[in-house]
């Protein structure tokens, strides 16, 4: 907080001063009370009534004037805050022995707060001196306003290992888990961190980098068991070949960044742009705001901004850190872990839209109509000021009607503004009929130690679908810019579904009990309609789980083949440029497009980008299989303390091997071996994708929902094994008794009979 040395208690206005107080004790009343900072609530601290209210409002003003309060719509708020992550100067020791550091980029009025630096066991000793990057937590105590947590040393980039450490009499060897890796770790007596023979663990470089003998290193975290919840993520990285290691170079660009300031930037501090994200986000890179349209030719219109991270500002072609996002092309997500495509300084501080700090955007304004439709938009390079950093659960229960402090001051002006363009893009959303797909998204909840705590339905609140909805609208528009402007660029291409996928679908559809339309060119609505007939039947999952599977996945090219799941004819990715190399591309285009400086699209940007795009490409598929393995693994450690019990799932997939069931708790895939499945023999029809067995006739195809027991459960491969109790409801039939060597006996019956006559009713149908 700024305190101008300039305020005092003599300080007169004409009439009514006595009742008043002083500017210094407005300033100490916002410094105590941060969610109560509205004029409302200092008239009624100080108790001011009446005409004394006029005073206080030219008071306010004066100190806002003066740089010592900022306002925020209808709040004050100081202006003197440290963002999330930081880089800070390490002082000497006090007498106590606790490490203090001052900020190296303090930007506000008042004197640089103190932090308290808060070291682990396993972090390296600082120094007076040192340079380091931190994450902050604000505390209100005695002696310091910031507590920081070590990230890393600046200057240094320790090499890293994952490994599994085998004990000696001095110390031990780190075995690494990495099939490529050629040489073991030497581990000193002094630097095991306690670690135990077998355990796997996490190491860095200690000493100087040689070529002979092996490399020292001391470990600096104990994640236990190798087959242990908290190992998992770790290992698929390693296993997948993912990137999580930045090298020198690349971390000496990030560290010698600075922050970009307005330049030839267009000046959007003013602009009450918001930020809405997950509750555990560390970065911010897309953030919005939205008003009512007052052009009379647009009755009933809106006004919707966004502003995207400036990366491009940072991460210039040909430089480390191009080479090193480009390799990685993307952040990739696990329950315990991110492994950024940025370092830390540049994903949680200097590219982030933190609250209150000035940072570099690309903006896009859109002008929409009453119906949502896009009328025009205009793209701009600017300087922003997130008023508010705020998380999907806590807007919902804003609009809902239960606002917290920090929404309730920002729900006439900023919140409901963005809920009516909302609404508003609904009907468009109709009209355009994207694939609106109804496939519940699992969360695993972690506990401290690394073990699942829970596995839970992923909420979707109408405040995820309005910043999705409007991230889609600047996603098209920065296609559509790039476009007029003849400029290269990489699209975000979907395509429809190919002919034999269509045709296993409609199959699917018809053996449920719907159509699926045939003889015309295929669109979202189609689908939609499949998917509608089947809402609230015992083949909703179904129909909706095989209307998924045949789907073409995703990509990216140079080349704009549209998008059939969005139903949108040209689409780019525009809004996350922290977390995918592809958006930072569309940055780059778009900034050579307006000729916004000499940071934009290289000749070598633009003579790769059909190998950029192929290789982005696979590095998203390449995440998403690490991804899916650690979450089978995650679910097998759940489980495993589970094996016996009884679970309600469907069947997800048939094989002649055997059939997969989701299970419905936790979302979790399981496979029941045929071989385990009563005492008879199955045929399995790969076209109709059922196995039937030959005595009983029991049918098992996919969606059918089961009862299963579950076997057994590892956590090293992720694997469920799974016995079939009931299905639909019902005891498995029981069939002949099973011969002396153990084998069904196979004769023909009436299943065999059965099939071979839906054999050819399909081939009547075909034809």
């Amino acid at each position: 907080m700024s305190f101008p040395h300039d305020l005092g208690h003599s300080a007169c206005y004409p009439g009514r001063m006595s009742s008043l107080p002083s500017k210094v004790q407005i300033l100490q009343w916002i410094s105590e009370n941060p969610t109560q900072t509205g004029k409302r609530d200092i008239a009624r601290a100080f108790g001011i009534r009446g005409a004394d209210r006029i005073d206080l409002k030219r008071m306010l003003k004066e100190l806002e004037a003066d740089g010592h309060l900022e306002k925020r719509r209808m709040t004050y708020r100081d202006p003197d805050k440290l963002p999330p992550v930081a880089v800070l100067q390490v002082e000497a020791p006090n007498a106590d022995g606790d490490l203090f550091a001052r900020p190296l980029e303090w930007q506000g009025e008042a004197p640089e707060p103190r932090v308290l630096v808060m070291p682990r066991a396993s972090d390296p000793a600082l120094g007076q001196g040192d340079r380091i990057l931190a994450r902050l937590t604000e505390v209100n105590a005695r002696d310091h306003t910031y507590q920081a947590r070590l990230i890393r040393r600046i200057g240094q980039n320790p090499r890293r290992v994952l490994g599994v450490f085998r004990k000696g009499a001095e110390g031990g060897r780190i075995v690494p888990i990495d099939k490529g890796a050629d040489r073991e770790w030497r581990v000193a007596g002094d630097a095991t961190y306690g670690a135990k023979d077998g355990e796997l663990v996490e190491a860095e470089q200690s000493g100087p980098k040689n070529r002979l003998g092996l490399p020292s290193a001391r470990i600096t975290a104990r994640l236990g068991d190798p087959s242990a919840p908290r190992a998992v993520s770790l290992i698929a990285i390693h296993q997948h070949g993912i990137p999580d290691d930045f090298p020198d170079e690349t971390i000496a660009e990030a560290d010698a960044a600075r922050p970009k300031g307005l330049g030839h930037r267009e000046n959007l501090t003013d602009l009450p742009l918001i930020t809405i994200d997950p509750a555990d986000a560390r970065d911010h890179d897309d953030a919005c705001f939205a008003r009512p349209d007052d052009n009379p030719k647009n009755p009933g219109g809106h006004v919707v901004w966004v502003a995207i991270a400036d990366v491009a500002a940072y991460v210039r072609p040909g430089t480390a850190l191009d080479r090193e996002a480009r390799h990685r092309g993307n952040s990739s997500y696990f329950p315990d872990r991110v492994v950024p495509m940025l370092p830390d300084r540049l994903s949680g501080d200097l590219c982030s839209l933190h609250e209150g700090v000035p940072r570099p955007c690309i903006a896009v304004e859109m002008v929409l109509d009453a119906h949502g439709e896009k009328l025009k938009h205009r793209f701009t390079r600017g300087l922003m000021k997130s008023v508010a950093s705020l998380n999907y659960a806590q807007v919902q229960a804003a609009r809902d009607g239960t606002p917290d402090d920090k929404c309730a001051t920002l729900m006439s002006d900023i919140i409901d503004p963005l809920f009516d363009a909302y609404e508003a893009t609904r009907h468009a959303r109709a009209k355009r009929q994207p694939l609106d797909l109804d496939l519940p998204e699992r969360k695993i909840v972690l506990s401290d130690d690394g073990q699942v705590a829970s596995v839970t339905m992923k909420e979707r609140l109408d405040a995820h679908r309005l910043i999705e909805e409007f991230m889609i609208l600047a996603n098209v528009a920065a296609a559509e810019e790039l476009f007029t402007r003849k400029r290269p660029l990489l699209y975000r291409v979907h395509e429809e579904p190919a002919p034999e996928r269509l045709e296993a679908l409609r199959e699917v559809a018809q053996a449920s009990g719907f159509a699926l339309a045939k003889g015309q060119v295929l669109q979202t609505r189609h689908l939609n309609s499949l998917l509608a007939a089947a809402e609230g039947s015992e083949f909703d999952e179904l129909i909706n789980m095989s209307t998924l599977r045949s789907m073409q996945q995703a990509y990216y090219h140079p080349e704009n083949f549209g998008h059939f799941g969005l139903a949108l004819k040209s689409y780019a990715h525009f809004t996350s440029p922290i977390r995918r190399y592809a958006d930072l591309i569309v940055h780059r285009a778009l900034i050579s497009g307006h000729d916004w400086g000499d940071d934009g699209m290289s000749p070598e940007d633009a003579g790769q980008l059909e190998q950029t795009a192929r290789h982005i490409s696979e590095t998203e598929r390449r995440s998403m299989m690490a991804e899916r393995d650690t979450t089978d693994r995650y679910l097998a450690a759940y489980l495993s303390e589970r094996v016996g019990n009884e679970f309600a799932g469907r069947i997800s997939g048939i094989q002649r091997f055997g059939a997969f069931v989701q299970l419905a708790e936790t979302g979790a895939d399981g496979l029941i071996p045929v071989r385990t499945i009563g005492r008879e023999y199955f045929r399995f029809d790969g076209k109709a994708q059922t196995l039937m067995g030959e005595d009983t006739g029991l049918e098992l195809s996919v969606g059918l929902p089961v009862t299963v027991r579950l076997c057994e459960a590892v956590p090293v491969t992720g694997g469920l094994m799974l016995e079939l109790l009931e299905v639909n409801g019902k005891a498995l039939p029981r069939g002949p008794s099973r011969g002396a060597r153990g084998g069904a006996r196979r004769k023909p019956a009436k299943a065999k009979k059965k099939a071979a006559k839906t054999a050819r009713k399909v081939t009547r149908k075909r034809r």
